[in-house]
């Protein structure tokens, strides 16, 4: 038994508020999950007219889409390093994003349309986005006595199993790479 895995082996009894105590994973009882990675960096911070305007659009839709669970957001977390903001997004599915997106009467089509009348051509402002759909049975998380965060955020969680399926490696179906201990 490795010593992380001793470590866990009791779940604390005093953790804070809002923190699953031990070891827990996603509970994805789906057939795939989407992933959305959105974000915009600022090459020049002078010019807050170019950007000021799609830095806040991003509060607007997500709290939109608090508003409205039916429209398939599932989860979101914004972060912010130095000229860029990235924005962590799970959705139930690229069909509800896809939907999001392009219907003018939500919050998304009208900044898109927006950000393409007054910024595109500045070079003021980058923007971008990654979209992955990942099968179910290739998602692998695990939390050590965290709050809801990331996929388990989305999802819910619940308890790590003990067992073959324990490790990693298990859990994504390869084979134990040599410098896992036994």
């Amino acid at each position: 038994m490795s010593k992380i895995a001793r470590a866990y082996r009791e779940a604390p009894k005093n953790v804070p508020d809002g923190v699953t105590p031990g070891h827990s994973v996603a509970d994805v009882g789906t057939d795939e999950v989407v992933v959305f990675l959105i974000g915009m960096h600022i090459h020049r911070w002078h010019k807050v007219r170019s950007w000021f305007p799609t830095f806040v659009a991003m509060p607007r839709m997500l709290a939109e889409l608090a508003k409205n669970p039916d429209l398939g957001l599932l989860s979101a977390r914004s972060y912010w390093s130095g000229r860029s903001l990235l924005t962590v997004q799970y959705w139930r599915s690229v069909e509800d994003l896809g939907r999001f997106a392009k219907d003018p009467a939500l919050s998304h089509a009208p900044a898109w349309a927006a950000f393409n009348r007054r910024a595109a051509s500045t070079g003021d402002i980058g923007i971008w986005h990654e979209t992955y759909r990942v099968p179910a049975d290739q998602v692998e998380t695990l939390y050590g006595n965290m709050p809801a965060f990331g996929l388990g955020a989305a999802l819910g969680v619940v308890e790590r199993s003990a067992g073959r399926r324990n490790k990693t490696h298990a859990r994504m179906g390869s084979t134990r790479p040599e410098y896992v201990e036994t």
